[in-house]
């Protein structure tokens, strides 16, 4: 392996086999006495690069954007207070203070880190699936664009790990392996009698190289929404996409959660490896089983899309949006691939209506003429 001297910058990261070295401070800039962290920042344009994402693609899933915004907001909340008290609840001891306020303020501050994943995609589930009930929304179409827009958030969001000096591996040769004062620093405090490595077993050295696991996890993240947005046109059943979502991420979760020297344990089990096996082995076997009645069936797995309730809710909410109101909120049309006609096809429709009235009224004219010169002629 690689070895290096203790670096006292806490700012510096090094990758020795690369020859890269860095300097950033976790904290992008204050205002007053607040400090702003490049992990909030980053976690936030993770978010809002998936919101640009996936908003202007919802129709493609039948879905009416201005009805999934709500669930969308209710997402992010619960998936930031999920993720915090996920991380707060399986490592108390490092959260619980001397007094109720203390203890308060140890537990919201975030700036430095503290979400678990796992923690973050239930409460996003939890509070968001509530509010598509309220609002009326498919769920199972909702939950395919959240996988989308899981990844991008997450292979941006890792990144913030990398600012931060976390969630890294054991040590390592590989030409990744990556170092920084805040790693060394804390992989010898961790390594006393009494640190959190020590007490899991881990041998660590900090003179060494370790796995940069965020940096797995975000290329990992990225090719799967490469692969999810592909398929996107190409699913066959509502619910396709999630389960993909479940699958990929599972599986690469599961093995790097194996080298990760940070893991949340209960007793010798590393959780979120465990949650991350379950996450794979369901899946897999859901897409098995609805895969093989999907080809029995096709007919029974309609994508929600492609209903007529889908399209009325979207067109409704278009012709809102121009101020209509009342019956011409609802108006739709089938013939249109959709079920959005523009104002003008409906005038032109009219046209033609007036066009055959008119030709009939001249048709009938013309009839009573005839029979008026015939009955002349008789006289």
């Amino acid at each position: 392996m690689n070895q290096t001297e203790m670096i006292s910058d806490y700012t510096e990261i090094r990758f020795p086999k690369l020859g890269w070295e860095f300097h950033i401070d976790p904290t992008a800039f204050t205002i007053g006495s607040v400090r702003i962290q490049w992990y909030g920042i980053i976690i936030a344009l993770g978010l809002a690069l998936a919101v640009l994402y996936c908003f202007p693609r919802m129709k493609r899933f039948g879905i009416d954007s201005d009805r999934a915004i709500d669930a969308v907001l209710g997402g992010i909340i619960g998936g930031v207070v999920g993720a915090r008290l996920y991380f707060v609840l399986t490592s108390w001891e490092d959260y619980k203070k001397d007094s109720f306020k203390d203890t308060l303020l140890a537990v919201v501050n975030i700036r430095n880190g503290g979400l678990a994943i796992y923690g973050g995609i239930i409460g996003a589930l939890t509070v968001g699936l509530i509010i598509c009930k309220i609002r009326k929304l498919k769920i199972l179409p909702m939950l395919d664009i959240a996988g989308i827009g899981l990844l991008i958030g997450q292979g941006v969001g890792r990144w913030g790990n990398f600012v931060n000096q976390e969630a890294f591996g054991t040590n390592t040769d590989f030409v990744l392996g990556m170092t920084g004062g805040r790693i060394q620093h804390f992989i010898n405090d961790s390594m006393q009698i009494g640190g959190s490595m020590y007490e899991n077993g881990l041998e660590m050295m900090w003179e060494k190289p370790v796995h940069p696991c965020f940096f797995y996890e975000s290329v990992w993240c990225l090719l799967g929404f490469a692969l999810l947005a592909f398929w996107s046109k190409r699913r066959k059943y509502d619910g396709q996409l999630i389960l993909m979502y479940m699958a990929w991420y599972g599986a690469e979760r599961f093995v790097v959660e194996g080298l990760r020297t940070d893991s949340l344990m209960v007793g010798s089990i590393r959780i979120s490896q465990l949650v991350s096996a379950v996450i794979f082995i369901v899946s897999v076997i859901l897409q098995i089983v609805i895969g093989f009645k999907v080809k029995r069936d096709p007919e029974s797995f309609v994508l929600y899309a492609s209903t007529e309730e889908s399209r009325l809710l979207i067109e409704e909410s278009r012709r809102k949006s121009m101020g209509m109101k009342g019956v011409d909120a609802y108006h739709s049309d089938e013939d249109d691939e959709i079920g959005i006609l523009d104002d003008e096809e409906d005038d032109n429709d009219d046209d033609i209506v007036d066009e055959d009235d008119k030709v009939e009224d001249d048709t009938d004219e013309a009839e009573d003429e005839t029979s008026a010169d015939e009955t002349k002629e008789e006289n």
